[in-house]
């Protein structure tokens, strides 16, 4: 990936906003913790979403509702311990923007304190303030519309956005107000590729697309389903790049067997000491015995 000075340079949100129409897609994958995000890293991506999916793929909730903002920030704490080169972006959780500017500034500089260089906060025009007040205080703002689960109890689901021509219309108005307000990017999530078509040619910002077809400016993925670690749902729009809960339980079942059988731990796994250390250790403990 070429940067502004060099491939090794963090990318910025002007820099991301500067890839529209650059004709190379942007590549962004959740990350949690250190180790996800030193993976995300070294596989040279060129942002990091920590996403709220953490409640599902980490914390093991059904839906994203039961995150919180001390969650986030712990989580892109993790992340930023990691020092990755990839630009970290900060998910802010239900009801961290919803109730006051007051509070959706305060929530987001507290993810910005905790590693983040931007934030994502998910729906449209009826957010437009807490984006306009965000920007405002000088954090950048990515935006987040279709499929928003933060609204899954309002959308009756998990399911696919603006289908209808009223829908549709509706998130290509909301996509062009969320720009307006300076957003630097936007998500969109399980619409069909022509609504993501259209979004994406609207905007003056890169659109990044996860279940929105192969005609936005980037593409984003979770990492746990990417990699196979969770198998419990199979999105249509998800490709699956290994199988690691299938390599992880089978490692695991080895381990058992062989604690089980008495091949582990090997000598070459043990740590040993002088044989007159282990003479006379033996004799302190026959000593003590019979005492």
């Amino acid at each position: 990936m070429a940067t502004d000075s060099s491939r090794d340079a963090t990318p910025t949100a002007p820099w991301i906003r500067s890839r529209k129409g650059s004709g190379v897609p942007l590549v962004m994958v959740t990350a949690y913790d250190a180790p996800t995000a030193r993976v995300a890293d070294a596989a040279d991506v060129d942002m990091i979403l920590v996403g709220d999916s953490l409640a599902m793929v980490v914390l093991g909730y059904d839906d994203t509702l039961q995150v919180t903002i001390d969650d986030m920030a712990h989580h892109v704490a993790a992340v930023a311990r990691a020092k990755p080169r990839p630009m970290i972006v900060g998910d802010m959780p239900w009801m961290s923007f919803h109730l006051s500017v007051e509070d959706s500034v305060r929530n987001a500089a507290r993810l910005v304190r905790a590693g983040a260089s931007a934030v994502k906060l998910e729906g449209g025009r009826k957010r437009l303030d807490a984006v306009r007040a965000i920007v405002d205080a000088e954090i950048p703002v990515m935006g987040h519309l279709g499929l928003t689960p933060q609204s899954v109890n309002a959308l009756g689901g998990f399911r696919v956005q603006g289908k209808e021509l009223d829908a549709a219309r509706a998130i290509v108005d909301d996509a062009v107000a969320l720009a307006e307000a300076g957003c630097f990017a936007i998500v969109l999530e399980c619409v069909p590729d022509a609504v993501a078509r259209v979004v994406t040619d609207a905007v003056p910002v890169p659109t990044i697309g996860i279940g929105a077809g192969r005609h936005c400016d980037g593409q984003v993925l979770v990492f746990h389903d990417l990699v196979g670690l969770d198998d419990r749902m199979t999105p249509k729009f998800v490709r699956r790049y290994a199988d690691l809960k299938a390599d992880a339980t089978l490692a695991v079942a080895r381990f058992a067997d062989d604690v089980r059988n008495g091949t582990f731990p090997s000598s070459a796994e043990t740590y040993h000491v002088a044989d007159d250390l282990t003479e006379a250790l033996e004799l302190y403990g026959t000593t003590t015995a019979n005492a």
